[in-house]
């Protein structure tokens, strides 16, 4: 996948680290580097003012004497506080203390006096326990003094890995260094965070080739080369037949994921429905064919035609014996299923049944509560998605602001392209119709998964406030327009 949207966890960071030492550079070094990216990106937004810098002890700490120094030299007004004393400093860390020649103090709110911006240097994104004492005090007061902050790798307080406040208080901007981490995509972190800017500091890109990473932020760079391309020999029939089990009363849900099955490609799209509900179908879904099924077995007569190249079912289905029965006929096909909503539901009292009805390619798009009940709901969202993704052997869209996608590989991608006027009904049945067009076309499940996440974002993003369900299938074309002018 590609590296430049990678992701490194603490652990991979500090393996980043030492690969780049191991290539000739010093600790002394990438921390000088490191103060003066933090410097450069001060100077861009604010003029000289009275800036208080927060020193920790280990690495992060050397980092906030470099930008003291570098500030101090450019001539503005600094003032710096540590926590602890520079003889309990990492000996790097110590090395750039010790070119400071102005007063330390012990850090505390006094130190904010007068201050019209703070740079937060106290703890890295590898801090396991809560914020307290001094350090704890100090950022609250930083906080209720609603005083600008830049945070250096993370605000401290935030967990690197999964985005968890330890009692982290928010940055208008964070500087961090080589790649992302995770903390700085999954909440609360990233509302924590602000802006975030990745500067270079010399770490050789080659280290990644060593650390192999999982974990990347969803960008078009990870899957645009696979979209489905259109052929001027092609016809419907080459570029996939998408099947959806309608359900009955609630039309409105399956509609939705027709309408963007369509919209994003899948040559045919058709409706499976009740007798009953046919007129409602028809009547609202001019280019959707519209297809009776009276029962489980009219069903099945339609899975064994090859022609059906996907399969949704989930939206508007009900929770029933029903539902739980024309899944397990769509996953014994071993054909590509997306399953949504009540396709996930149905299962909450015998998960391991779903576990072994699915023998092929397989989409789950669960929100956290829909989750809950069939998954292990303990540890950060990362953790989660991956767990579930290896137990049900199916890729696994764990939905929300920050949605993990997640591959039976370990493989697993964080987006954060999606507005909050997503938080609207039928959103999440617009998401699962887009999955699976991009499956019907034949595109890798985990890449259509990845990919459909980000251009349902991106296609709320062209309408902004006011947004429904129903206007997200007729933006796309704009935004796919795009890619196919990179084409």
């Amino acid at each position: 996948m590609n590296l430049q949207c990678a992701l490194l966890d603490v652990h991979q960071m500090g393996e980043a680290d030492r690969l780049s030492l191991a290539c000739g550079k010093t600790v002394v070094q990438l921390m000088e580097n490191a103060g003066a990216a933090v410097c450069v990106e001060i100077e861009k937004r604010w003029t000289p003012r009275p800036v208080t810098v927060l020193c920790g002890p280990g690495n992060n700490g050397g980092d906030g004497f470099v930008v003291a120094q570098r500030l101090f030299v450019a001539g503005w007004p600094v003032r710096v506080a540590l926590l602890g004393s520079r003889g309990k400093m990492s000996s790097a860390a110590r090395h750039h203390a010790d070119l400071w020649q102005g007063e330390v103090e012990p850090i505390s709110p006094a130190v904010l006096v007068g201050a019209e911006l703070v740079v937060d240097a106290i703890f890295g994104a590898g801090l396991s326990r809560a914020l307290e004492g001094s350090a704890a005090e100090t950022l609250a007061a930083v906080a209720e003094q609603k005083l600008p902050m830049v945070a250096i790798d993370v605000p401290s307080g935030l967990m690197g890995d999964t985005g968890e406040s330890l009692g982290a208080v928010a940055s208008g901007l964070t500087v961090t260094f080589f790649r992302r981490k995770p903390g700085h995509l999954l909440l609360p972190g990233r509302l924590l965070c602000g802006e975030v800017v990745v500067a270079d500091i010399g770490i050789p890109t080659s280290v990644l080739d060593k650390i192999s990473p999982n974990t990347f932020a969803n960008e078009p760079g990870l899957w645009e080369t696979e979209l489905p391309v259109l052929h001027l020999g092609g016809n419907k029939y080459s570029r996939g037949h998408a099947l959806i089990s309608g359900g009955y009363p609630m039309t409105g849900a399956a509609r939705l994921s027709a309408r963007a099955a369509a919209r994003i490609g899948a040559g045919l799209t058709t409706v499976a429905v009740s007798p009953v509900a046919l007129p409602i179908y028809a009547a609202a879904l001019s280019s959707i064919i519209v297809q009776p099924v009276d029962s489980v077995q009219d069903l099945q007569q339609m899975l064994d035609d090859r022609r059906y190249t996907a399969f949704l079912i989930g939206p508007g289905a009900g929770v029933g014996v029903e539902t739980r029965d024309r899944v397990v006929a769509m996953l014994k096909t071993g054909r590509p299923t997306v399953l949504d909503a009540d396709a996930i539901t149905v299962f909450a009292d015998d998960p391991l049944t779903l576990d072994k009805a699915i023998v092929g390619p397989c989409v789950l798009t669960p929100h956290d509560g829909e989750f809950r009940r069939l998954f292990d709901p303990s540890g950060d969202k990362l953790t989660r998605a991956r767990a579930a993704a290896r137990r049900c052997g199916a890729v696994i869209i764990l939905k929300g602001s920050d949605t993990v996608v997640a591959s039976t590989d370990g493989r697993a991608v964080i987006n954060c392209n999606a507005p909050p006027t997503l938080a609207t009904a039928g959103s999440g049945d617009v998401l699962s119709g887009f999955v699976l067009g991009l499956l019907a076309q034949g595109m890798d499940p985990f890449l259509a998964a990845c990919a459909a996440v980000w251009l349902h974002g991106a296609a709320a993003n062209e309408f902004g406030p006011g947004l429904i369900a129903e206007d997200l299938p007729e933006l796309l074309p704009v935004v796919l327009r795009r890619f196919q002018a990179k084409m």
